[in-house]
């Protein structure tokens, strides 16, 4: 039976030798990631959708269905996109041109992981971004199955709502509803973050990239505003409280990942599973309760925190990790070798780091 298998294959020309090799391999590809597959199309289709049933920005502008404060608004993010590509460097970008109305409901939910006694984000891998530290789902099932999965296997994990992300440029992010329930520099800040990502996305390096895209979002808002306003104005230091606390909270939180990571390192092979989850909450306990000495712009954001029968899990801390932790390394290179000069800061980096 072998011998005649290997004699037909001789026989076959190179052109369908060369297809047989194709189909096989794709045959394989397909088995071997289907579950990677039908997440794309999921993801695609849940994408196309909300790109489907935006509308422009100039048709809504002229619908009288639409209120004076919506329209506002729109023009308020086209402003600041203009002014995240001509004054801050940031790459020409077709997104934020349609308005997608969520009807104030959330449209896409993120699990995040963390191992349950080490400070290491579970990953996914995905073709073009490499691993990443957090999986989207515009099913809320969906993604509550996976946070389940990960507490099946032993992790923490977390569910959250995002108001905006990035799709790197494979579609035209719209402006969502929900992104224009804040502030004006709190709606700068998260424009410019999103369009950081469609300017430098470091493949298999999201760390890197969030927290790029949260650095220079907070001070490219900062210096909108110091532009348009002056540093005397409302505007410019109602930002600057909302994001000293943004600032604040996340310092507090990345003091008790390393706390809580030393925790880990010192438990003994012998020491039970009860009793690390046991000194594990504890030392979570504290730290949540810690806030109460953080003078806050606006406390109240942060009470919630407290409650000790629900508190936060390795999957909460590890998420500030990937978008906080290295924002004093961008401030310093920033101040030092750039004085604080975004187009050549920018220039830099997307001549040194390699984008998707």
């Amino acid at each position: 039976m072998i011998e005649k298998l290997i004699n037909k294959w001789k026989r076959m020309n190179l052109f369908k030798k060369i297809a047989t090799i194709i189909i096989f391999s794709l045959l394989i590809f397909v088995v071997s990631n289907c579950k990677l597959i039908s997440y794309g199309v999921q993801q695609g289709v849940g994408q196309l959708h909300i790109v489907r049933n935006s509308r422009p920005i100039s048709e809504i502008m002229k619908d009288s269905n639409f209120p004076d404060s919506i329209k506002k608004k729109l023009l308020l993010v086209e402003e600041i996109k203009k002014f995240a590509i001509d004054s801050l460097g940031l790459n020409p970008s077709k997104n934020y041109n349609s308005f997608y109305d969520q009807k104030g409901q959330p449209i896409l939910w993120v699990a995040v992981g963390c191992e349950a006694y080490k400070m290491k984000a579970y990953t996914w891998k995905f073709p073009v971004v490499g691993r990443v530290p957090y999986k989207g789902y515009f099913n809320k099932e969906d993604a509550v199955k996976e946070a389940e999965k990960l507490k099946e296997d032993g992790y923490d994990s977390r569910v959250g709502t995002v108001s905006a992300w990035s799709t790197l440029g494979f579609f035209r992010d719209p402006i969502l509803s929900d992104m224009l329930d804040q502030s004006e520099g709190q709606i700068a800040r998260l424009i410019i973050h999103e369009l950081t990502h469609s300017t430098l996305y470091v493949k298999g390096d999201a760390q890197f990239s969030e927290n790029l895209a949260t650095f220079i979002g907070d001070e490219g808002a900062k210096f909108y505003l110091q532009q348009k306003y002056g540093t005397a104005s409302f505007q410019y230091k109602e930002y600057i409280g909302e994001l000293s606390d943004v600032e604040k909270f996340a310092s507090h939180i990345l003091k008790g990942s390393e706390m809580l990571d030393s925790l880990y390192k010192s438990f003994k092979p012998e020491l039970t599973d009860s009793l690390k989850k046991e000194q594990k909450f504890k030392l979570i306990q504290q730290i949540m309760n810690d806030l109460d000495t953080i003078n806050f712009y606006v406390p109240s954001k942060f009470t919630r925190l407290q409650n000790s029968k629900n508190l936060p899990n390795n999957a909460f801390f590890i998420g500030y990790v990937t978008y906080h932790k290295e924002q004093n390394f961008f401030m310093e290179e920033f101040r030092t070798k750039f004085n604080f000069d975004f187009p050549k800061y920018l220039l830099f980096l997307k001549s040194h780091y390699n984008s998707v």
